[in-house]
């Protein structure tokens, strides 16, 4: 990386929810880096072979698992976030899930229950495109969501959102425990950048599947967005469990910090290939020397 990586990170980590506020985040922010899309490109590869050499290590290692935890508005580039972040490392150590709306088996379960049974194994990295966080945002901000999920009467109370929360932060200290790196990833979009992100959508014929009609209605809810962010940033950030709230209005900036964070947390693990025992360093010598001599 050419620019101060952990200075840089500081700024857009939430670890310690006291004071946090969504408004002092700029979606444009550059954090005084001055790097340009031009020479951000080296400094990206090199993020992201580095990310690779430490999944390798990850994978072969077989104790720690990573889970990334990708949210945004539409058109935040969390799918182009994703595909160039993790474009360097071996997919049988990588495992991504996307979430839709919910469907009839899954709402027959807990909130959770979905989202756990596409948790990463030990040595593998989990990408979570949406998470459980949709049922602290979007099913906050639409009444009809929460209603669909048949939930007693009695548990639904003025208080379900900070008792999901709760059950959210209690679910990522559980994961800390057993050995899961719990990274969570808020892609912050002026609407400004939205709006221009759907219209290119629209006038892109190739672009166009992109674009869904509820796009714009959902625009008319962003207040409500921003207060449901802030206040799941707010209930759920954690030193085991950050936040990074990532600038997003220009994606080759929102790209470079995603890799830069993962590339530091998985550096902190102390990752290492599997040292052999003396049995197993005879094996080897026993093998090496039988291939010679065949």
């Amino acid at each position: 990386m050419s620019f101060d990586v952990a200075d840089v990170l500081r700024r857009f980590r939430v670890d310690n929810p006291r004071g946090f506020r969504l408004a002092r985040h700029d979606p444009a922010d550059l954090a005084g880096t001055g790097l340009t899309k031009e020479g951000a490109q080296d400094s990206l590869a090199r993020g992201v072979a580095r990310l690779a050499a430490l999944q390798e290590r990850l994978y072969a290692q077989d104790r720690w698992s990573v889970l990334c935890v990708f949210q945004a508005m539409d058109a935040a580039g969390k799918d182009s976030a994703i595909k160039h972040v993790f474009s360097g490392v071996n997919p049988q150590g990588c495992h991504v899930a996307s979430f839709k709306q919910p469907g009839p088996v899954e709402l027959d379960h807990d909130f959770l229950w979905r989202h756990a049974a596409a948790l990463p194994t030990r040595g593998q990295i989990g990408i979570h495109n949406r998470s459980w966080y949709e049922e602290v945002l979007v099913a906050r901000v639409h009444p009809r969501i929460l209603a669909a999920q048949k939930l007693p009467p009695r548990v639904v109370t003025k208080d379900i959102w900070k008792e999901r929360l709760e059950d959210i932060a209690a679910f990522e200290r559980y994961l800390s425990r057993q050995g899961v790196l719990v990274l969570k990833f808020f892609l912050h979009v002026s609407p400004e950048e939205q709006r221009e992100r759907f219209l290119a959508r629209i006038e892109d014929p190739e672009k166009n599947w992109k674009y869904s009609a509820s796009d714009v209605g959902e625009r008319r809810h962003w207040a409500s967005y921003m207060a449901a962010y802030e206040d799941a940033i707010r209930g759920t950030a954690a030193p085991h469990a950050p936040w990074f709230v990532v600038p997003a209005d220009r994606k080759w900036f929102t790209r470079l910090v995603v890799v830069a964070a993962i590339v530091q947390a998985m550096e902190a693990l102390d990752l290492q290939y599997p040292t052999p025992s003396e049995a197993e360093r005879a094996a080897l010598a026993e093998a090496k020397a039988a291939l010679e001599a065949s």
